[in-house]
């Protein structure tokens, strides 16, 4: 049977009646609209209230009326917020096929939900969706601005924003993915009392910082800041749309509650990447070096010259890798920069092909059909964390480089390692094997940061 989750608020938080909500959420998008700053790019995430649609409506349509070049585009909505009537531990996803809605209704994506099992603290619990209102208020918003989309619906309880963070990296996706995280600020307090308090609320998002929201703050300020981690570690960039209180749309200012909207954007793409913009360079170092090897049995001893980029005299960290048949041949790098980019590139490739100890030197009949790619890599991260499922939580697949040290033993993955290993476990479980570390072994003084790394093929 299928199973459709009826709506909860529907004639009391917005009408009931289709023409009636369209007119309705067409008009406040109408306003936003009018006042939207012209952007060429499509929103990856949004912060909205979820309030009765007569106070928060105006400022949820800032955000909604931005997605007009994602109508088509995006396809899928992963869509949180906090739960207000039922008490639980974690996350929980929609065991319904569809959401009810006076605007028809929306098919819940559960092939994408079944793909996000083992992500810790998410489970399913029907019953912190039936009558909440964080979730179903935004819903006509969505249909009013996309063509079609299916939805991921995820309440959340009594969670940490890493678990939020480790949740939204799971479901992260491409230009077809919406996240839409929903919230309302301070709740209850006279008008000058609300604006100081929302604008204290304001400025820790800006800076995308979870740890200045307090519980009093926003109601949710738990998927808020995972979020708010999650865009961070991913550079993304955050605009402030719209701050108001109920004050300023339909109530009374003796007893306000406040409501904010924000965008969050993937950082403009630069004209001129400068590591991408080198990587033909970056290449022709690497094989000149292995060639010189061949030759001399020494590497290449490259000098700057006046055509090269300033950046090749700077400090860079480099790992050169090599394959055979997309078999590993050789792969030598450094860690931290700490030498100048053109030295640690031509040094390290040099090593990849003579000196890597688990492979023989390199032969001049194996240069043809060798594959060679360069990384360069950002600088490490230390990580916090308090046990290895923590740890895990926090790794991002396909983004994250890793090193862990412990008891004098060390290693390093690099993001593309993610290619052979996708699953968190195995990935740090070989890790470990490659430190020589037992696969179980944990410590209290196991330390891992993690890195990204540009990579040049």
């Amino acid at each position: 049977m299928t199973a459709i989750r009826p709506t909860a608020v529907a004639g009391q938080f917005y009408p009931a009646d289709a023409a009636q909500l369209a007119q309705q959420v067409d008009s406040y998008l109408g306003q936003a609209g009018a006042r939207a700053q012209a952007r060429a790019q499509v929103p990856k995430a949004l912060i909205a209230p979820h309030a009765g649609y007569v106070y928060s409506g105006p400022v949820a349509a800032s955000a909604y009326a931005l997605l007009e070049g994602g109508r088509d585009t995006i396809t899928r909505i992963v869509l949180l917020g906090p739960s207000h009537r039922v008490a639980f531990r974690g996350m929980a996803v929609s065991g319904a096929d569809f959401w009810a809605s006076p605007l028809g209704p929306v098919p819940i994506d559960r092939a994408f939900i079944d793909g996000l099992q083992g992500v810790p603290m998410l489970g399913s619990l029907d019953a912190a969706h039936a009558q909440e209102h964080s979730l179903e208020v935004h819903i006509p918003f969505l249909q009013r601005c996309l063509t079609r989309f299916t939805l991921v619906p995820v309440v959340i309880g009594d969670a940490r924003p890493e678990e939020v963070a480790a949740l939204l990296d799971a479901a992260w996706g491409g230009p077809e993915t919406l996240i839409v995280i929903s919230t309302d600020l301070s709740h209850y307090l006279d008008y000058p009392s609300c604006q100081k308090l929302d604008s204290a609320s304001v400025a820790a998002i800006e800076r995308l910082d979870p740890n200045g929201l307090g519980r009093d703050q926003a109601c949710g300020r738990i998927p808020v800041g995972g979020l708010l981690l999650a865009a961070k570690r991913r550079g993304l960039e955050i605009v402030t749309l719209d701050v108001r209180n109920s004050g300023d749309t339909a109530g009374p200012k003796d007893r306000v509650v406040g409501y904010g909207a924000w965008a969050l954007y993937p950082a403009e793409p630069s004209a001129e990447d400068p590591i991408r913009a080198m990587g033909e360079l970056l290449k022709q170092l690497a094989w000149a070096s292995i060639r010189v090897g061949l030759q001399t049995g020494h590497p290449a001893r490259e000098a700057m010259t006046p055509d090269m980029p300033a950046a090749m005299g700077q400090p860079g960290a480099v790992f050169v890798t090599l394959k055979r048949a997309g078999q590993l041949r050789g792969c030598i790098g450094s860690a931290i920069a700490w030498r100048p980019l053109l030295e640690d590139v031509t040094d390290n490739a040099f090593k990849a092909a003579f000196k890597d100890p688990r492979f023989p030197p390199l032969r001049p009949d194996e240069v043809q059909g060798l594959d060679l790619s360069v990384s360069v890599l950002t600088p490490p991260e230390p990580m916090t964390f308090v046990d290895q499922a923590d740890l895990l939580a926090q790794l991002r697949p396909r983004i994250d480089g890793l090193i862990i040290e412990d008891g004098g033993k060390r290693a390093l993955f690099l993001p593309s390692v993610w290619e052979q290993l996708p699953d968190k476990g195995q990935f740090l479980a070989h890790l470990k094997q490659k430190a020589g570390m037992p696969l179980n072994h944990w410590s209290t003084g196991f330390k891992a940061s993690r890195f990204q790394a540009v990579e040049i093929k």
